[in-house]
């Protein structure tokens, strides 16, 4: 961010930046801009993002579960969905069946709740009746979603090992973080690694 940009964060300025230099906007004291930044923890290290500027806008730092971790929250984000997509497209879709509302607990999220918006936006397109099933959302089974579809069936070292996979993947394989969420030593967690095959 350039120095004016950074001048409009701090005085409350609007200050447009172009390179044909704009006139300069003064909000008369009535301005009061909230800036909002989404970052991955890693943006900061690899020098994406300035450091500096970071702690000049981090008043409030909201940490984000991924939506795999909110199963609750997803029929809240459904519901919300479809009724946004059901008036903007003029569709009478009523709701979901609850066949539907379990294949979206048990969908992994990769994209996370911009996913969720687009598979709900879709199956409002492409359902034929007034309620959204299951076959509707068109969703894929990854071999993890069916795995954690059927934990209870699973060993006690087949759990061990799609744990330590999804917290790995969680935390971009970041093993010092997995060890902790998992409640594990670094030292136990390579072990385990070494174990199941899961090394790099």
């Amino acid at each position: 961010m350039t120095a004016v940009a950074q001048k409009t964060v701090l005085t409350g300025c609007v200050a447009p930046i172009d390179k044909n230099g704009l006139e300069q906007l003064i909000a008369n004291g009535k301005a009061n801009p909230k800036v909002i930044k989404t970052l991955k923890c890693k943006t900061v290290a690899e020098g994406k993002f300035r450091q500096d500027l970071l702690f000049r806008l981090n008043t409030v730092e909201i940490r984000l579960p991924p939506l795999r971790d909110r199963l609750e929250d997803i029929p809240i984000l459904a519901e919300h969905f479809l009724k946004l997509h059901r008036e903007r497209y003029r569709r009478p879709i009523m709701g979901f069946t609850p066949e539907a509302l379990d294949a979206l607990r048990q969908h992994l999220w990769p994209g996370n709740v911009r996913e969720l918006d687009h598979v709900i936006e879709r199956a409002v397109l492409m359902s034929p009746g007034n309620i959204v099933t299951a076959f509707d959302l068109a969703l894929e089974a990854t071999p993890d979603a069916r795995l954690s579809a059927r934990l209870e069936e699973m060993s006690l070292e087949d759990a061990e090992r799609l744990l330590i996979k999804k917290a790995l993947a969680r935390f971009e394989g970041n093993a010092n973080r997995a060890a902790e969420a998992l409640g594990l030593s670094r030292s136990a967690l390579y072990r385990r690694l070494q174990k199941y095959g899961l090394g790099s």
